[in-house]
């Protein structure tokens, strides 16, 4: 059966399915019906055709910000640390030198800060303003190694993790978020850490982040491995 967040990503396949034919991708197993055969056709157009690494999403002045972002995740309550000075951000897989971060640790590296829309899946967007490292900064900061094609992000939230293709986790807009709306970021968005980029849609980014893991290999993902778009790109 296909939800109502996938129906809503997917509902407009047919003409994407004659864009991708057209750019010459045989389609596959797209022509089967269910929901991992068009995620997957999906991700082609997504991954080949749309996504741009170095389009910047369009930015919006603070005073656009919306009232209120929705709080997600998939634990029976809001995840929490028991010492949050203890957390570190794990950094390992295809690099030269494995990495221990605390949050001091990330708040001394160079930031960025900008103000865009959120999208979810389920239809809704809200605008807000975030503040992190680029991912870019820590692959540069471990060694990433050539080899390296993606990085799977793992969570406290109940084992959620997404996967992530390398080109849009090394997008400039991709960062490692601590604080929203100018404020650090709160347990039900997902403190300390999460995974933020405009150009992805909201399941992507990985809320309470404890590692990331560099890897020759296409990691999977919570939704993603129930049929979801696994590029899941704007």
């Amino acid at each position: 059966m296909i939800d109502r967040r996938s129906f809503l990503r997917l509902s407009g396949i047919a003409g994407t399915a004659s864009v991708a034919a057209a750019c010459g991708w045989d389609g596959g197993a797209a022509v089967k019906p269910g929901l991992l055969s068009l995620s997957r056709l999906n991700d082609w157009v997504g991954g080949h055709l749309l996504y741009s690494p170095s389009r910047l999403a369009r930015t919006y002045d603070p005073s656009q910000r919306s009232s209120g972002l929705p709080a997600y995740f998939i634990s029976n309550t809001v995840p929490m640390l028991q010492d949050p000075n203890a957390w570190r951000l794990s950094v390992s897989g295809m690099v030269r030198t494995p990495l221990s971060l605390s949050l001091d640790d990330i708040h001394r590296m160079p930031s960025v800060t900008y103000t865009v829309k959120h999208h979810c899946v389920e239809g809704w967007s809200a605008i807000a303003t975030w503040t992190g490292v680029p991912v870019s900064a820590i692959a540069e900061r471990c060694g990433m190694t050539p080899a390296a094609r993606y990085i799977d992000f793992q969570s406290f939230d109940s084992g959620y993790s997404n996967g992530w293709d390398l080109a849009s986790a090394m997008h400039p807009q991709t960062i490692l978020a601590y604080a929203m709306n100018d404020r650090p970021l709160a347990p039900d968005h997902g403190a300390p850490i999460r995974l933020y980029s405009p150009t992805k849609l909201g399941y992507k980014m990985t809320k309470y982040v404890l590692s990331m893991t560099f890897s020759e290999q296409r990691p999977g993902g919570y939704w993603e491995d129930q049929g979801y778009p696994w590029f899941g790109g704007m």
